[in-house]
């Protein structure tokens, strides 16, 4: 594999990141990670001199049919190392959804990613996996990237990775060789597609429209977009990023949660706006189950009817009486957006 030649990491960016900033930048403008500010604030990231070729999707891809109309990922939650929940809980996802999102996790365990990939093809799953540069050195990732193009996956979801917080696996590194964009072009020049992440409300949101230019020049054919606090504001982004040159599709994640639990994770996340009135609402519903569903679906008929949105990304636990409950609600999300789209 060639790449692009860099210039060095950023001094005093703890993910040695090149192309940063991350998503993680919380809203004072701190380091997710170490206590200063971020490093890319005063100081923007060099420009992608050199685009990267995007590879052509796989036939019946949630890309290729994306081409067609609006499209549903939907995200895997499994539980650790185990096969039989894997096929469990894509037997109730695989019929609603295009595509089904593999997640890297910094404080539990996952099978490996083409061990993980191969589970979900077999189990009749359309998997795109994400890999993160936080626990794999360039080495590994590289391998990871060349099992996913032989076991058939539709893309990589190409990531920096969340900072593992601090008493989370005492005694385990994290490498950051690479980071996101630099990830996306070795998954480009083995032929994946190649899935970027864009954090728009995370600072600095001037500088986040240039960014996803800058990831598409490096060989992403999607950017999946974190939750904000609207569909007016994916409308500006989706807009400032083609003022800067960005032509890629556009996915924008609706947050799935039917209690507590499942709403406290997601807003535990920098970088990442929920609504906080519809979250009031959903929770202090007579049946939150059913006014989560009935919240989730609506926002993602708001986001579908943004220009340059070609779908969406079902994102979250849904539930907290297990990965099968939660995989059961986000399944009704899919039908219920579909049967508002026949």
């Amino acid at each position: 594999m060639t790449t692009t030649l860099p210039a060095p990491a950023r001094v005093g960016c703890p993910k040695r990141m090149v192309f940063g900033p991350c998503g993680g930048v919380r809203a004072d403008g701190g380091c997710e990670v170490a206590d200063h500010p971020c490093t890319f604030l005063a100081d923007p990231a060099p420009p992608w001199d050199q685009p990267v070729p995007v590879p052509a999707p796989r036939p019946g891809s949630l890309l290729a049919r994306a081409a067609a109309g609006p499209v549903v990922l939907t995200d895997l939650t499994v539980a650790p190392f185990d096969p039989a929940s894997v096929r469990a809980v894509v037997a109730e996802l695989a019929a609603g959804s295009d595509g089904l999102l593999l997640g890297e996790h910094q404080n539990r365990p996952d099978l490996p990613p083409t061990l993980l990939a191969a589970e979900v093809l077999a189990a009749g799953g359309r998997p795109w996996v994400t890999l993160a540069c936080r626990d794999r050195n360039r080495l590994v990732l590289e391998q990871e990237l060349a099992g996913l193009a032989l076991v058939g996956v539709d893309g990589v979801l190409c990531v920096t990775g969340d900072g593992r917080g601090p008493g989370v696996r005492p005694g385990v590194t994290q490498v950051f060789d690479l980071d996101g964009p630099r990830l996306a072009e070795l998954a480009a020049r083995v032929g994946l597609s190649a899935a970027v992440p864009e954090s728009p409300e995370a600072p600095p949101t001037a500088a986040r429209p240039a960014r996803v230019a800058l990831k598409q020049r490096a060989g992403a054919a999607l950017c999946v977009l974190n939750h904000v606090s609207g569909p007016a504001r994916v409308a500006a982004f989706v807009q400032a990023c083609r003022s800067e040159g960005a032509t890629l599709p556009f996915l924008a994640s609706v947050a799935v949660y039917t209690d507590e639990r499942s709403a406290r994770v997601l807003q535990a996340f920098p970088g990442l706006h929920l609504d906080a009135a519809v979250v009031k609402r959903v929770l202090a519903a007579p049946d939150p189950v059913e006014a989560g569903i009935a919240a989730a679906v609506a926002e993602a008929r708001a986001l579908l009817a943004v220009p340059g949105v070609v779908g969406v990304n079902l994102s979250g636990l849904a539930s907290d009486r297990g990965v099968l409950a939660g995989a059961r609600t986000k399944a009704e999300v899919a039908r219920r957006i579909r049967e508002g789209q026949a």
